[in-house]
């Protein structure tokens, strides 16, 4: 069997560069992932030949890359923030954009005993995220599909970070079984895409669960059931942080709006697309 070298490994992009934006960057992320090493390794022994064993888990994921599988898929992991989450089919994998919503909400609340819920969590990774930036929170984190919550729960435990609880049901419902009715916020990234949207045909969300993605009402479904279900848990001048689409912004201010919430604004992403919508509920506010 001919060998192979991380420096001949490193020049097979070209198969990629039809199904990905980034083939050099996939490939590195592959070979890290086989030698269990950091990219600086690549680069540092580029004559290092694989093994077998190594040069025919390459092969195999090079394939798998080919057919469009996803990268965290493949690998079983993502980065997101500081951390690396385990991820797998059952839930959505987590995107740069949604850094995003963890800076709006860190801006939102100062470190403090406050107490925060993510709705729809899937891998945990804004819970995380938050509870890694702010240890005094108490975060609790729902996702109504069981594997998705046995997925954050795993991340959980395995990055240390005890003050997450992560429930199984639809948005607010498990708090308010629980009694966890008085918020200082709730943030999510629900499902936000339009049923007919095209790119739901492209890419990496061709092998995510739809139930993730997409939403009815050209997508504002769920926020606008997240919205009318977090008055009955959120305390009076409690925040709700949506991530949504880059073109959402006005029917998700006039969603939160239309429920009473005040102080609505929102937030570009870094390629200055609008990404993230806040409102406070202010019941006094609503009273006047």
């Amino acid at each position: 069997m001919t060998a192979l070298t991380i420096a001949q490994a490193l020049l097979l992009s070209k198969p990629l560069e039809q199904i990905s934006d980034t083939p050099e960057l996939d490939l590195q992320l592959l070979l890290q992932g086989v030698l269990d090493k950091p990219r600086s390794y690549l680069y540092t022994w580029p004559e290092r030949e694989l093994s077998e064993s190594q040069r025919q888990q390459f092969q195999d994921w090079l394939q798998r890359r080919q057919n469009g599988e996803p990268i965290a898929h493949i690998l079983g992991q993502r980065d997101f923030w500081t951390l690396t989450l385990a991820v797998n089919p059952t839930t959505l994998i987590p995107r740069p954009d949604t850094e995003r919503l963890v800076e709006v909400a860190l801006e939102l609340l100062a470190d403090g005993p406050h107490k925060v819920a993510d709705l729809g969590t899937g891998t945990g990774a804004i819970a995380l995220a938050l509870s890694s930036e702010r240890p005094k929170w108490q975060l609790y984190a729902t996702d109504r599909v069981a594997e998705a919550v046995d997925l954050a729960r795993r991340n959980r435990d395995q990055l240390g970070l005890t003050r997450v609880e992560v429930f199984q049901g639809s948005w607010c419902q498990p708090l308010i079984e629980q009694g966890l009715t008085s918020m200082d916020m709730i943030v999510s990234n629900p499902p936000y895409i339009d049923p007919q949207d095209k790119h739901l045909g492209e890419g990496d969300v061709r092998f995510e669960p739809r139930s993730a993605l997409v939403a009815d009402n050209s997508g504002m479904a769920d926020i606008e059931a997240i919205s009318e279900q977090a008055l009955a848990c959120l305390k009076p001048g409690g925040w709700l942080v949506f991530e949504h689409g880059y073109d959402q912004r006005e029917s998700v201010q006039a969603c939160l709006s239309q429920r009473g919430y005040s102080n609505i604004k929102t937030f570009v992403d870094l390629g200055d697309n609008d990404r993230v919508s806040v409102g406070q509920w202010l019941p006094a506010a609503n009273a006047e």
